[in-house]
């Protein structure tokens, strides 16, 4: 995959017609790729709804465990002529399985991610499309949605400042740090979801540009709501949460350093 990690014994990888497969045998060993068919899965009655946004996102009721499919569209300016094709620049390059392979990586490092199950291109050309196929975190729900919904408490709020300063001191620079891509469950588990062209980085300024994009987004989705579903204390809240995960990693490159 041309990364820095191994991807295990149990991810394979397929020649499809015009592209290729990448599956973890582990988590889908009756994989076929008519699993990349929404067409296929209605036809056994398990489709279970879509994912808010551009609608490129389904759910599925799989044998073994409950999946989301993913095929990748285009956003802005581009998506007006492209779509939801990509240009090729090679297969490790390709935007379905650098994203897989980043969140296999994640997952086995213990972060709270979608456990990645598939990926697909398919070339025509310079250009491609593409798929991914995740496992489904059964019984969250979206930050957008919980904000839309009534008031957070501030524990809540230190929780998700936790999680983003888990993936920040791993070096994982999200791309698209926004309220939709933030999950969590009535137990106050968080999750981050949709890794698509993220990265990982050495610390920078992009840690605080994720911060910046999050808030962003919230004061957007919040801006016609009643002042306290997200106000001045809420983020104070998350970023003292980030900061009490930082601190331990900050101190501890600092000693690396001074030593």
């Amino acid at each position: 995959m041309g990364r820095d990690w191994q991807l295990g014994p149990a991810v394979k990888r397929l020649a499809s017609a015009g592209g290729a497969i990448l599956y973890d045998a582990s988590r889908a060993g009756n994989f076929e790729e008519a699993w990349f068919d929404a067409e296929w899965w209605r036809g056994r009655d398990a489709l279970d709804g879509s994912a808010p946004g551009r609608g490129s996102t389904l759910f599925l009721r799989g044998e073994r465990r409950d999946l989301a499919l993913r095929h990748y569209l285009r956003g802005g300016l581009p998506a007006r002529f492209l779509r939801d094709r990509y240009v090729w620049t090679g297969e490790d390059e390709t935007r379905p399985f650098a994203e897989w392979a980043l969140t296999h990586h994640l997952h086995r490092a213990g972060l709270p991610v979608p456990a990645p199950v598939a990926a697909r291109y398919r070339r025509q050309g310079i250009l491609y499309t593409g798929d991914i196929i995740t496992e489904r975190l059964v019984g969250t729900r979206s930050l957008a949605m919980l904000v839309g919904l009534g008031a957070l408490s501030l524990s809540v709020w230190v929780d998700i400042g936790r999680c983003i300063g888990r993936f920040h001191v791993k070096g994982v620079c999200h791309a698209d740090l926004n309220a939709h891509n933030i999950l969590l469950t009535d137990e106050g588990e968080v999750s981050l979801i949709d890794f698509d062209r993220c990265a990982l980085r050495p610390p920078g300024l992009w840690e605080d540009s994720n911060l910046v994009r999050l808030r962003r987004s919230l004061e957007k989705l919040t801006e016609r709501l009643p002042r306290e579903r997200f106000d001045e204390p809420d983020w104070q809240s998350l970023l003292d949460g980030y900061l009490a995960e930082r601190r331990p990693a900050l101190g501890s490159l600092s000693g690396d350093v001074s030593g």
